[in-house]
C-alpha cells in the first residue's frame, strides 16, 4: 500500500508592522507644523503686526530642507520605531536641530544693520516644539529612568539650552532683543521671583508639617483644620493678594518696626502670606495621610524595643511618610513658582512683571520672557524633587 506524503507549507508570518498608537498622534503633529501653519513672524518694527514665513521661506533653503528631513525622521521614528532610546536620541536632535533653525531664520530675514525689524517664533515652531517634546518625554517616560539619570538628563538639557544663549545664535529673535534692553531688571525680577516661591514653601513646610503631626494625633482638631485650608485654597490668587491688602497694610503701619522688615499692604509681603497660606493644605494633609500609612505593626514594633512615643515618631513613623510628605512639598513648590508671577500685580516683583508689561503693551515676546522661565523652574523643580523622591536613600526608609 503506497503512502503519499503530503507537503505541510509553513503558514504565512503576520510581518505587520506595529504602529504606535501615542506616535500616531506625534507623527500628525510633526508634519502638520512643518508644512502648514508659518514657522516665524517678521515685523518691521515692534508694534506693527507681523507677517508669517513659512519654514522654507524663512531661512536658507539647504537649512529648510534638512529641518523638514530631520522633522520627516522624526515623525517616521515616533510612528514605526518601539526603541525607547532610539525615540529619545531622534527627539533631542530633531529638538537640536530645531533650535539652530530659528536662530538662522532670525538672523537670515532681518536685514543688515537694522535694529528695528523682529523676528519671533509663530505657531509652526511651537508646534514643532511640542511634538518634539512630547516624543522626548513619552520616551523617557517608558525608560523609566533611574533618579541619577533623570538628573543627568536635566542637566544636560539645561546645558544645551545654556550654550545656545551664550553662542549668540538666537541673538536676532525677539525675545533676546527684549531680554537685551533689561538685562539688569531680568535678573533682580528672577531673584525675587525665587525668593517669593522657595521662601514660602521653606516657611510653610516650618509650619505645615508639624501641624500635620498634630492633626494626626489629635483626631478631633483634624477635619477643622484640613476644611479651614480647603477654604483658603478655594479662594482665587488675585482675591487672596487683594484681601490681603488691608490687614497687611494696617500692621505695616499700626505696628512698630513691622514696615522696617517689609510688612506693607502692597509688595512682597501680601504676595508672600498669599502664597504660604496656599502651601499649607498639600503639606498638611499629606503629612498626615503618610503617617496615617504606617503599619500599627511597625509602631507595635517600636514600642517593644523600648521607643518613646517621640523616638517612634522622628525615627521610625516620620521616615517612613517622608516620600508622601515630599510629594505634597513638590506639589506646592511647582504651584508656587507658577502663582509667584501674579505678585507682580500688587508690586511683588517676579517674572510676572514681564507678563504684564507684555500684556499691556500686547508685546508676545515679552510675555514669553516672563513665562519661559517661569516653566523652565517648574519643571526643573519637578524633576528634581521627583528624582529625591524615588531615590534609593527614601527606599532605604521604605524598606525598613
Amino acid at each position: 500500500m503506497a503512502f503519499q506524503h503530503e507537503t505541510v507549507l509553513p503558514k504565512p508570518q503576520n510581518v505587520t508592522r506595529h504602529v504606535d498608537k501615542v506616535g500616531v498622534l506625534i507623527c500628525g503633529l510633526l508634519l502638520y507644523a512643518a508644512l502648514v501653519p508659518p514657522f516665524v513672524s517678521f515685523r518691521a518694527n515692534r508694534i506693527v503686526q507681523g507677517e508669517g514665513r513659512f519654514l522654507l521661506d524663512s531661512m536658507p533653503t539647504s537649512v529648510g530642507y534638512g529641518l523638514i528631513g530631520i522633522i520627516i525622521l522624526a515623525a517616521a521614528v515616533a510612528l514605526l520605531v518601539a526603541n525607547t532610546k532610539v525615540r529619545l536620541a531622534t527627539a533631542f536632535a530633531a529638538l537640536v536641530a530645531l533650535a539652530v533653525a530659528v536662530g538662522l531664520s532670525a538672523s537670515s530675514l532681518i536685514p543688515p544693520e537694522n535694529t528695528y525689524a523682529r523676528v519671533s517664533a509663530a505657531s509652526g515652531f511651537w508646534l514643532l516644539l511640542a511634538g518634539l517634546v512630547v516624543l522626548a518625554t513619552d520616551a523617557i517616560a517608558r525608560l523609566d529612568p533611574k533618579p541619577l539619570t533623570r538628573l543627568i538628563l536635566l542637566a544636560v538639557s539645561l546645558l544645551l539650552l545654556s550654550a545656545f544663549l551664550l553662542s549668540g545664535l538666537w541673538k536676532d529673535l525677539s525675545i533676546m532683543k527684549e531680554y537685551q534692553s533689561r538685562s539688569d531688571i531680568f535678573w533682580t525680577e528672577a531673584q525675587r521671583h525665587l525668593q517669593l516661591a522657595l521662601g514660602s514653601v521653606f516657611a510653610a513646610m516650618l509650619a505645615g508639617i508639624p501641624l500635620g503631626v498634630l492633626c494626626f494625633k489629635v483626631e478631633r482638631i483634624r477635619a477643622a483644620m484640613l476644611n479651614s485650608l480647603n477654604i483658603i485654597q478655594t479662594i482665587p490668587s488675585i482675591a487672596l493678594f487683594g484681601l490681603l491688602i488691608a490687614p497687611l497694610g494696617w500692621i505695616g503701619t499700626h505696628v512698630p518696626g513691622a514696615s522696617q522688615i517689609g510688612i506693607r499692604g502692597i509688595g512682597a509681603a501680601p504676595a508672600f502670606v498669599a502664597l504660604f497660606l496656599y502651601s499649607l493644605l498639600p503639606i498638611v494633609s499629606n503629612t498626615v495621610v503618610g503617617l496615617a500609612g504606617v503599619s500599627p505593626a511597625v509602631r507595635d514594633a517600636a514600642r517593644g524595643i523600648g521607643m518613646t512615643g517621640r523616638q517612634s515618631l522622628f525615627k521610625v513613623e516620620f521616615p517612613l511618610a517622608l516620600p508622601i510628605i515630599l510629594t505634597g512639598i513638590r506639589i506646592v513648590m511647582v504651584q508656587n513658582i507658577g502663582l509667584a508671577t501674579i505678585a507682580a500685580l500688587i508690586g511683588g516683583g517676579g517674572f510676572g512683571v514681564f507678563v504684564f508689561q507684555g500684556i499691556g503693551q500686547t508685546a508676545m515676546d515679552l510675555v514669553l520672557l516672563g513665562t519661559i522661565p517661569t516653566v523652565i523652574l517648574g519643571f526643573a523643580a519637578a524633576i528634581l524633587l521627583d528624582a529625591l523622591i524615588d531615590s534609593k536613600l527614601l527606599s532605604r526608609g521604605k524598606a525598613t
